[in-house]
């Protein structure tokens, strides 16, 4: 259950889509290395998200489930940190995960590394439920899975290689070996 509605916090609308390569023949207008941390025992995630340019910017963020189905994913509160704030939190127990995020508007399409290398993820952010159906998809998008939990950032990062095999074979898709790159990038 969600608490009320807060004027720090806003909703989060975003559809999720599972790819089974990375699209060929598309425009990417910028790419950022994202690594994740989810402190353990929180809802917390702190990120640290470098541009091209080699731009660093550092996040806190909060995100609280909602259990509507679609694209309404909940409340979202995030905050922009310095380094040394980054630094502090940054000593507490997580999980992390790595990606590379390609902006090909709508979407920004998620590249996963290491242990969940072989997850291509696209994602689009709206700005209400009307926004989001809308949403013209591109011949490159595969099987929605924005109601499955199993794709959020906060459970990929607790899944063994071995659960994250099933779950792709489930949607036809064989992962890349942990620490491959994928030959289409």
């Amino acid at each position: 259950m969600l608490p009320p509605r807060h004027k720090y916090a806003r909703i989060e609308w975003e559809r999720r889509f599972l790819l089974d390569h990375f699209p060929g023949e598309v425009v990417v207008t910028r790419v950022r290395r994202i690594s994740d941390r989810y402190i353990e025992g929180t809802r917390l995630r702190l990120r640290q998200q470098t541009d091209g340019d080699d731009q660093v910017v550092f996040k806190l963020t909060q995100k609280l489930a909602d259990d509507a189905a679609g694209a309404r994913q909940g409340l979202i509160t995030s905050m922009v940190l310095t380094r040394e704030e980054f630094d502090v939190l940054a000593k507490l127990p997580a999980r992390v995960l790595t990606k590379t995020r390609h902006s090909v508007p709508p979407f920004g399409i998620d590249v996963f590394e290491g242990a969940l290398s072989g997850i291509v993820l696209a994602e689009a952010e709206f700005e209400s439920a009307e926004a989001a159906c809308r949403l013209t998809l591109p011949a490159f998008i595969g099987p929605e899975v924005t109601d499955d939990p199993r794709f959020t950032g906060g459970h990929l990062v607790t899944v063994s290689r071995r659960e994250l095999e099933a779950v792709l074979a489930e949607h036809g898709i064989k992962p890349a070996a942990p620490g491959m790159r994928r030959p289409s990038l």
